[in-house]
Order: structure tokens, then sequence, then C-alpha cells
């Protein structure tokens, strides 16, 4: 290693320690190898309507020759007020040319922040939306029930009141194996379920976690066999990243689980993945499925032949996008 690259590298560790003793919980490491973190930003009030959160990759030649690769992530940062946030924090790595930036960078975003939460402006719109937009992502066939839902929790409240009976017992909670492509990482995350008030249980523990709380999206879907009418109780959350939802639980219907819940997480890393991103997510869903047993590989062919051609044609695309890109 060169002397200006352990430079670098050293200067990073102490800018990441001080900035994890400054930040304490509002401070994750998503990836340490590949040097991403993310930092959540609020505007300093007592219950914040304004946050956002800055994911950053560290290139070795930072900060002594090369610039932080960021990602600002919020539901209603887009478009003129991202320029401008943007724009300011470019300003500021120009001026500081070599050094360490990230807690300026920081104190920038929450300037901002505060001077929304001491304006007039409206508060900020809930609802996420992908960071990736597809003029084409090759999939005609599509969930016909896809609910645009604004809270992953709140959302299950109309089936869990309070008034219900006691609290159940938290299932366990399986995680699956992150994979990464191109800066983004995938996870998936499972739990066995029999009612809606345990899947709701199971999000506010899974959102317990900051790292996983810090994800770009948090795409899921469950399905609940109720014996008692011979249906299925079923549901799905794009999370902002468009249709994702309706493709995990269509994936969840073809291989025909059931009394489980599958959460796809996802972290963007800055580069769009196009539909890649969706083989990615099923292909995590799917896996972890088969590792806890919830699905069987020889299951994926069995009984197609009987499935109406629409759902032929999707399942064999999803079947080459789950087994045979990766050979």
């Amino acid at each position: 290693m060169a002397a200006s690259e352990e430079e670098a590298a050293q200067q990073q560790i102490d800018e990441i320690e001080a900035l994890s003793s400054i930040y304490g919980d509002d401070w994750c490491v998503v990836d340490e190898d590949e040097k991403i973190y993310c930092i959540k930003i609020n505007d300093c009030l007592d219950q914040p309507k304004w946050t956002v959160c800055l994911q950053v990759i560290l290139p070795p030649g930072y900060p002594t020759a090369e610039p932080p690769i960021y990602q600002l992530n919020a539901p209603w940062l887009r478009g003129q007020d991202y320029m401008e946030l943007a724009n300011s924090l470019e300003e500021i790595y120009v001026q500081n040319l070599g050094e360490s930036i990230l807690y300026l960078w920081v104190e920038k975003i929450r300037e901002v922040l505060i001077e929304k939460a001491q304006s007039s402006d409206p508060e900020p719109d809930i609802k996420k939306t992908s960071e990736e937009v597809d003029e084409d992502d090759g999939d005609d066939f599509l969930l016909d029930y896809q609910p645009v839902l604004e809270d992953p929790i709140k959302m299950l409240n109309y089936v869990t009141p309070e008034s219900h009976e006691v609290d159940e017992e938290l299932p366990p909670i399986h995680h699956g194996n992150p994979v990464t492509d191109r800066r983004s990482t995938f996870q998936a995350h499972l739990a066995p379920v029999v009612t809606p008030r345990q899947v709701k249980r199971v999000l506010e523990k899974l959102y317990e976690n900051k790292k996983i709380a810090s994800a770009t999206h948090n795409i899921y879907a469950y399905r609940i066999y109720c014996e008692d009418k011979q249906t299925f109780l079923q549901d799905c959350e794009d999370d902002g990243e468009t249709a994702a939802g309706g493709r995990l639980l269509h994936l969840m219907q073809i291989l025909n689980v059931h009394n489980v819940l599958v959460v796809v997480s996802r972290w963007y890393g800055g580069i769009l993945l196009g539909p890649d991103r969706f083989k990615h997510i099923n292909n995590c869903a799917r896996n972890i499925l088969v590792e806890y047993n919830y699905v069987h590989s020889a299951d994926l062919c069995k009984d197609s032949e009987e499935l109406p051609k629409e759902l032929v044609t999707w399942f064999v695309n999803v079947r080459c996008a789950i087994e045979g890109w990766q050979q």
C-alpha cells in the first residue's frame, strides 16, 4: 500500500471512530468491508418532522484524493430540494479538498432540516419512492392486488386493534445471507406467523435493528392459511420499491408457502441495477425459504403444467432469474 493510501486509510479510521462517538445510535455500519456507512439526521425537535438518512461509501482515496460517494434517502427529498442539498454538500467538498468532511456534511444537512422545521413548509410526505425508474422491466405480468401503504406497521392496525386479546408470543426471526451487487446489498429475513398480530410484532422487532431500519427499502410479503375459512390471508408492501412487494408475494404463491413472513432489505449503493434488483429480491427470498424448509428445490418444477399460461410464463422467468443466472 502506498504512503498516500496508508494515510487515507488511517484518516478514514479516525473519522469513523469520531463520528461513531459523536452520533451514537444514529450512526450505522452497513458494510465494514465495503466501507458503507449510514447516519440518520433529524431537525432536533422532540418529535422530529424532517429526517434524512445519509449513506456514504468511502473509496480508498478518501479524503486525500477522492470524494465520498453518497446517497440522500428521505421520502420527501426529491426534485429541487434534493438538488439544492446535493449542491451544498459538493460545495463543502470543494472548499475542503483533502480534508475529512463527513461531519461538515451531517451538520449542513441538520441545518437545512432545522430551517425547514422552523419555516412554514408543510410536513413531509412520508410515502417512499424508488431511486430506480424503469421504462420497461421486462415483466408483463404483475399481481393484481398491490396496495400502496404509507406505514408498514400501521397498515396492520385495521386487522389487529389495540383492544384485541393479549399480545401473542414473538416468533423466531431468521436472517439470510446478504448478497451484494454493484454496492447494493440485499438480505432476507423470515419468521413463521399464523396471525396478522404476529406479522406486526415481527416487523416492529426488525425495525428496532438500526441497520435494518436504515435500509433504503424493506420489502415484505406474508401468507397465512385460515383453516376455518379454507382461504389465505395475505398482503405485501413495496416500501417504495415499485411492484417489488407484489412480485415477492407472487413468488410465495407459486411456491405454495404459507404461515410465513418474508422481508427483504435493500441498502442502495448509488448504482442503478434496473431489473436485476428484482432478481436479487426474489433470489434472497427463495434461498431463505429453502434454507428453513418452507420449499424444496424440486417443488419449483412440480405441477407447473396445471398453472394458467401466464403464470407458467412468469414462473419460467422467475426460475431463470433465480437459478439459471447463477450458473
